[in-house]
């Protein structure tokens, strides 16, 4: 298994993508009956300063996310990555393709910005939806966030304020 092990991710990482014909015919058929799903213990995200909302979302309150208790989200991006199935009901903007999967490009969806996605089955290649390739796809989407902040925050004169990371539960 040892010898196979780094064969297996090559081809997880590099040969089955959204950017190879064979990849995109495995992402038709991996979105379409699943494939394996990830595991964030909540003390990892509690030491990174992700706040732990379990209120479900009821709607927009003046751009800002509102939860059925009545509070108000201060956040400026909204990144969708959790659940135990691939499940887009609650978002109603129109930034889904006909087969019901977000248009996005690694995650960031050009028409909605602020609105982000990681950790969708096949959302960049076959290991997006699996621990170690989680991680390249995240990173994609925390730059193109960060990148924002600071070009947001250059104009607004609000350089150097910390943004806060909320998950939904």
């Amino acid at each position: 298994m040892r010898a196979v092990a780094p064969l297996l991710w090559l081809v997880a990482g590099h040969v089955l993508t959204v950017r190879t014909p064979v990849g995109r015919k495995a992402a038709a058929e991996i979105r379409a009956h699943g494939g394996p799903l990830l595991r964030v213990r909540s003390a990892d995200l509690a030491a990174a300063g992700v706040e732990r909302v379990t209120d479900r979302m009821a709607g927009v309150r003046g751009g800002r996310p509102l939860l059925d208790g009545g509070r108000v989200l201060d956040v400026a991006n909204v990144v969708w990555c959790t659940g135990f199935r691939q499940d887009f009901g609650w978002i109603d903007i129109p930034v889904f393709r006909a087969d019901g999967w977000p248009e996005e490009s690694c995650g960031i969806v050009a028409a909605s910005p602020g609105l982000y996605f990681a950790g969708l089955s096949f959302q960049r290649a076959f290991s997006s939806m699996l621990v170690g390739g989680a991680g390249r796809d995240a990173r994609i989407v925390a730059r193109h966030i960060a990148a924002r902040e600071c070009s947001t925050a250059r104009r607004t004169g609000t350089a150097g304020q910390r943004t806060r990371a909320v998950t939904a539960a």
